[in-house]
């Protein structure tokens, strides 16, 4: 199957390198999983991907097409993000922030067709978010509000899913759940992810490939299996005897891997 999203030999950071040699390629339908310790450069590999960083070298092909030549538009209809940071409408509801997602299809004056609202109401059931769509979205939890910037990315109609840290902050419930919509966007939409995440427990129930972050490279790419190893994660978390963990680790993401392939 042909790559959606090709990246080669890409440097990122602020001004100075953070991680140098990023080299992903993404098919539709298959998960990438980012882990490694906090200021590895996770996300600062994900901000340049869509653009929220100017990459400092390399390549960036999305559908064989160079990013540089690809407009904010079009780039907006191939890939979307959901990232940790919090936005702060006003006086706005989760059915209007999901909605702020079909931007790229209605043209400067904003005005939703019937198939724009379709695509609202489609993406919020996806998600499982119909309890809250006409609330305010100032005034629901965390876990609520990650449902909704999740239905926000899929309302672009996206062929690209970034994901920085989706789990974080969550309930438990929330964590499965969201990982349990990611896995049926890849597997049934054809949708490629790429996303961070630090629960490694999760890491081997979601993604295909796995890539650790350390030390501004890509220490190690694989499998779950091929880089959860007890040696490899006492190097890049500097966590000696790790391999004390990683017999848990693994009983857990085996019966939540089960469960998820389950819904």
């Amino acid at each position: 199957m042909d790559n959606i999203i090709k990246i080669s030999d890409l440097v990122v950071g602020y001004g100075a390198p953070v991680v140098s040699q990023v080299n992903i390629n993404v098919a539709p339908g298959e998960i990438i999983a980012i882990i490694g310790p906090n200021g590895a450069g996770k996300s600062t590999i994900l901000k340049t991907i869509t653009k929220q960083l100017k990459k400092l070298d390399g390549k960036i092909y999305i559908d064989e097409t160079d990013d540089d030549s690809i407009s904010g538009e079009d780039l907006a209809k191939k890939l979307s993000m959901v990232s940790t940071e919090k936005i702060h409408p006003e006086l706005m509801t989760c059915w209007d922030v999901v909605a702020t997602g079909r931007y790229p299809y209605t043209g400067r004056l904003g005005i939703l067709s019937k198939e724009d609202n379709e695509a609202v109401d489609k993406a919020i059931a996806l998600v499982g978010a119909e309890d809250v769509a006409a609330k305010d979205f100032s005034r629901i939890s965390d876990g609520q509000r990650q449902r909704i910037m999740l239905a926000r990315a899929i309302c672009q109609e996206p062929e690209i899913l970034i994901l920085d840290e989706p789990t974080s902050f969550l309930d438990i419930q929330f964590k499965v759940d969201i990982l349990g919509v990611i896995r049926r966007l890849a597997k049934e939409k054809g949708i490629a992810v790429i996303m961070s995440i630090h629960e490694l427990e999760f890491v081997p129930a979601i993604a295909d490939r796995v890539i650790a972050v350390d030390s501004g490279s890509m220490a190690y790419v694989g499998t779950a299996k091929e880089v959860l190893t007890g040696e490899n994660i006492s190097h890049i978390y500097h966590m000696p005897q790790a391999e004390a963990i990683t017999d848990g680790l693994w009983q857990y993401a085996n019966s939540l891997k089960e469960y998820l392939w389950q819904k």
